[in-house]
């Protein structure tokens, strides 16, 4: 993005000139940046899709009668050769609808719906594989992600869940989503057994993603709702699998 040392002039400088609507800012509120004395950046939300990038930046500057101006800048690569292109805007609501445009554009498809406990679905165990995390689009959100990364891993129950070093790597995360990759429910003649599977995604300090497998089931003995966390998706699926062998 920008060098730990760039003064504020320069930072307004370089939002208004890779703007492709600066122009339709309102002027006085560009001129309000005149007198901008601090300003500090931070990521509000991020959509990533194969071959596809939208982020939401909230840009705050400290002005110099002690107010807060902010700006939002939405990043997508929606262009035809992949290459960031920006647009900022006034106020978050024009922001975020701009991020839906940009969304819909796209095909978006935020998770997947499956059939609920009402439906009475059988399933089997290939369908556990059949189902595929690597078309779904993942839209960050910045939301106090170390906490969810712990509460996750708190909850799961199997004796081979990530260790210290995988919660010490998530106290880094700055940004996370989650999506639901399989879902169904079985019925058979005793109990009623559910079988979930959920990617936790999240962006690491040093710029790179790393994942949390989660699976819930009730393939218990009593019935019981079962949490088990897994460091990568075949051993997920792997417990997946097993899980609804036993019935």
């Amino acid at each position: 993005m920008n060098g730990p040392y760039e003064t504020t002039e320069a930072h307004i400088q370089r939002l208004l000139e890779r703007s492709l609507n600066s122009f339709a800012l309102p002027a006085a509120l560009v001129g309000r940046l005149d007198s901008a004395l601090a300003h500090a950046s931070s990521l509000s939300s991020a959509y990533h899709s194969k071959g596809r990038h939208r982020e939401t930046y909230r840009h705050t500057f400290l002005l110099s009668d002690g107010s807060a101006l902010t700006l939002w800048e939405v990043v997508h690569t929606t262009g035809h050769d992949g290459t960031p292109l920006y647009e900022l805007f006034a106020a978050e609501t024009d922001a975020r609808e701009a991020s839906t445009r940009l969304l819909e554009g796209q095909g978006r498809s935020g998770r997947i719906d499956f059939d609920g406990p009402d439906f009475g679905v059988r399933i089997s165990p290939g369908e556990v594989l059949a189902a595929s995390a690597a078309a779904l689009p993942r839209l960050y959100v910045s939301d106090d992600s170390p906490d969810h990364a712990r509460r996750v891993l708190r909850r799961a129950e199997n004796a081979d869940r990530p260790g210290e070093e995988t919660a010490r790597r998530l106290r880094t995360a700055f940004a996370h989503h989650i999506a639901q990759v399989f879902g169904h429910w079985c019925h058979p003649a005793e109990r009623n057994a559910g079988f979930m599977l959920y990617e936790h995604a999240f962006l690491l300090i040093d710029g790179t993603e790393t994942s949390l497998w989660e699976v819930e089931h009730t393939a218990t003995p009593d019935g019981r709702h079962m949490c088990e966390v897994y460091a990568d998706e075949p051993a997920a699926r792997t417990a997946l699998d097993l899980r609804t062998r036993v019935r």
